[in-house]
């Protein structure tokens, strides 16, 4: 395993944030993410700079205040309860994140040069809840930042849910590669929660070719991260007792916004064997606060 792409809880946190992930620490160009705790009653001014951002709650709800207009997020119990309503900041803008009661938000970023998308509220309604895969490699897709979903410049983001003893993000697939109509170019940030309490665990895998060598496989847990610069990554594994969650956010240098993955060869016949199997019928997660 290689520490450098791994991220326990709190290896990568600085000042208020639980984690911090830029791109410059990462050593890459575009995907960000930071993880954020108020206390009730408490705010914290962002600034994005050269980034656009997501204000998504994880826990609790927040008042997104910018440029003279307060967004309203309902937010959520927990990441098993349900998809959650967000906002979109742009570059160069000014926000203050305030919570009356407190929680826990994500805020995925990606470094752009372009500003063509105003600040504005994502509904929870909207967000495309999809079931993907069937039998084991069953898992629940929250899809709320992706060409088709949602407008922004660079920023790709989502949140797959997996039931005890299932896998995901499974065949292993890649996204390094500039190919039109094949296959975008994308660094990936994973961030992990696990139901059932402090002893949770899943585990990672990111395996390379011998020109772009790399080699992961971790063991994860609530807090976790880890960094996908290239490479094969999956599956993410969820041991049996433990629903896993994880946050994904991408972002790379194609100004044609968009995802598309390669399955590595050697495990992409397994998506057909899906036709014969039916979706775990633990999905979807509804109204569940497991963790």
């Amino acid at each position: 395993m290689s520490s450098k792409y791994h991220l326990p809880k709190g290896t990568s946190a600085d000042g208020p944030y639980e984690v911090l992930v830029t791109p410059e620490s990462a050593g890459w160009g575009y995907s960000g993410l930071r993880i954020l705790t108020l206390k009730p009653g408490e705010a914290h001014a962002l600034s994005t700079r050269d980034c656009e951002f997501l204000v998504l709650p994880l826990t609790g709800a927040c008042t997104v205040t910018t440029d003279g207009t307060a967004i309203e997020l309902a937010g959520r119990t927990g990441v098993f309860a349900s998809a959650t309503d967000f906002a979109y900041l742009p570059r160069e803008s000014q926000a203050l994140i305030s919570s009356a009661h407190g929680g826990r938000f994500a805020l995925p970023s990606a470094r752009t040069e372009r500003s063509r998308y105003p600040a504005r509220y994502g509904r929870k309604e909207d967000v495309p809840v999809e079931l993907r895969g069937a039998g084991a490699c069953s898992r629940q897709v929250n899809n709320y930042c992706l060409p088709g979903t949602f407008d922004a410049e660079q920023l790709l983001v989502c949140e797959v849910l997996t039931p005890g003893g299932n896998w995901s993000s499974y065949p292993p697939h890649k996204h390094d590669q500039a190919r039109p109509g094949e296959e975008s170019e994308l660094e990936e940030i994973y961030y992990f929660e696990i139901a059932g309490g402090e002893n949770g665990f899943g585990y990672q895998r990111v395996y390379g070719t011998e020109d772009r060598p790399i080699d992961v496989l971790a063991e994860v847990r609530s807090g976790d991260t880890v960094l996908i610069p290239y490479g094969w990554h999956g599956p993410s594994i969820a041991a049996p007792g433990y629903d896993l969650y994880y946050l994904n956010v991408m972002a790379g240098p194609g100004q044609d916004r968009a995802w598309l993955i390669c399955d590595d060869p050697a495990h992409g016949w397994v998506r057909a064997t899906w036709d014969s199997q039916d979706v775990d019928d633990r999905l979807p997660f509804e109204g569940i606060d497991q963790r």
